[in-house]
């Protein structure tokens, strides 16, 4: 599969989720356009997302103000109140460009886990599969746009004002591109835990990329584990497989979290870290690391119509979520640090933006309160294409476009031909469930971190060849490293 038009652009965006789809819609249409999905859109973090997105729309109760308190709180008044502000303040400008792209909202607010107010936007449980269908629809019919599908990025490199790719699409030959501006957006690093609820793309591709070209990486410590997602010890599970969250809306509509003899140990409305650490906590008090979450005193009609997916995947499991409880136990979600960036989604280096999960906005404090992921995606996704649109030429002198002239291959510098070492993930997976699951085991993180390094410096070396598993595994061995590492300066 060829470039349909250019080997040359004017931004190229790496990451095919709500915000790099955003993103692109937002950009100034004369600008030439790459989107890159490592998969099909699909596949992304941002099309798991149940819960929805928080807007405060029902101004008679609740406001922007009560909005910015609960996220302060949530996230221990560690947040960058600059920049939440602004988050909170455009939650109705993308709701409302949202709707008038063709969203399917449900007319009722829900309520989650540290929110005052019901102010969840939301459609069923597939809040962001439905805004991903929505968005890639009209991604897609944009002429100034060349979206490409199972398109791992191999190589970024800089040199004077452009940046150079090369890409491996789909099982053909290698491609190269170039562009004046990059957008990392590339979703989480889930992939680095043994147990995670990221689909299978989200390695963290974009940091490994953004730390190699000089960007400044923080707060990668802050991981949220969600205290609920489903997890039934007799089940096999595949390195693939991404765990299946059950929405903390479920305990915003009266679900109960029972430990293993049916007794409530905590309260279901706090916020995901507080009710994973009490998990953790009632499993050392009791000693058993069976947990259940239990709706089936609900109406059973009103469960299948407010989460359809989620009964229909719990079947597909063997549980009636409108008959019985469920097994769960917390699991890695979501990655508060990242990518340092401003309001307008700049980095350190000049012409490469980063937004969504892979970002570090600094919005979420060291706790992210639910169903602020997609509004962050949304807002600083738009504020960062209309920067670049204010201030990106829209046909710029220093690249012939139009003309496609291919990018000379010879500008990366050659690696070897060594296969990959096998085990790598695996073993970069346990070090990190060891090491920081909810509570940093700090002689594992010690340990850890050593081995890591080993791995990490193996990989920065010129021996093996690029492809789409070597990136992969050099990805998540850079996060696992820029995780204990910050661990382990913030222990010291």
């Amino acid at each position: 599969m060829k470039f349909k038009k250019y080997s040359n652009y004017d931004v190229m965006i790496v990451g095919a989720g709500i915000s790099g789809l955003y993103a692109a819609i937002n950009l100034d249409r004369r600008l030439r356009v790459l989107l890159l999905s490592k998969k099909e859109f699909a596949a992304c973090n941002s099309a798991l997302a149940q819960g929805g997105i928080a807007v405060a729309l029902d101004t008679d109760s609740d406001s922007v103000e009560a909005h910015v308190t609960d996220t302060l709180k949530a996230g221990g008044c560690a947040n960058n109140r600059a920049n939440l502000r602004i988050m909170v303040e455009n939650a109705v400008k993308d709701y409302e460009e949202l709707v008038e792209l063709g969203v399917d909202f449900d007319d009722d607010l829900g309520l989650e886990g540290g929110h005052s107010f019901r102010r969840i936007v939301h459609c069923k449980d597939s809040t962001g599969n439905e805004i991903v269908s929505v968005l890639s629809e009209k991604v897609k019919s944009l002429e100034n746009i060349d979206c490409i599908e199972y398109a791992h990025l191999l190589r970024l490199e800089k040199h004077g004002d452009d940046f150079f790719a090369e890409i491996s699409i789909g099982s053909e030959c290698k491609q190269y591109a170039s562009a004046g501006s990059v957008i990392i957006a590339t979703g989480g690093i889930g992939r680095v835990y043994d147990f995670t609820t990221n689909s299978a793309i989200s390695t963290g591709d974009g940091i490994q990329f953004a730390f190699n070209l000089g960007a400044i990486i923080k707060k990668m410590n802050l991981i949220q584990f969600h205290p609920t997602a489903f997890f039934d010890r007799t089940c096999e599970y595949s390195e693939d497989e991404d765990t299946l969250l059950i929405t903390e809306a479920t305990r915003g509509e009266g679900a109960f979290i029972y430990n293993k003899n049916k007794e409530r140990f905590c309260d279901e409305l706090d916020t995901r870290d507080r009710v994973s650490r009490r998990i953790i906590e009632e499993e050392k008090r009791i000693g058993s690391s069976e947990f259940y979450l239990d709706v089936s005193f609900l109406d059973s009609d009103f469960i299948k119509t407010r989460f359809p997916m989620i009964c229909e995947r719990l079947l597909e499991k063997g549980y009636d979520f409108t008959k019985e409880p469920v097994p769960i136990y917390p699991c890695q979600h979501y990655l508060m640090g990242g990518i340092e960036v401003n309001a307008a989604g700049q980095t350190n280096i000049n012409g490469l933006f980063a937004m969504g999960e892979c970002a570090f906005t600094g919005v979420h404090g060291v706790n992210r309160l639910a169903s602020n992921s997609l509004l962050e995606a949304l807002v600083f996704s738009r504020l960062t294409a209309e920067h670049i649109n204010n201030n990106v030429g829209c046909v710029s002198p220093r690249r012939d476009c139009a003309s496609g002239t291919p990018i000379d291959a010879d500008i990366f510098d050659n690696h070897g031909i060594q296969p990959l070492p096998q085990g790598l993930c695996s073993e970069i997976r346990a070090i990190m469930q060891k090491a920081f699951f909810v509570v940093p085991d700090y002689d594992e993180v010690r340990e850890g971190f050593e081995r890591i390094t080993e791995i990490k410096t193996l990989l920065d070396g010129d021996e093996f060849a690029v492809t789409p598993d070597f990136v992969e595994v050099r990805s998540l061995a850079t996060v696992a490293y820029l995780i204990l590492k910050e661990v382990m300066d913030n222990a010291s």
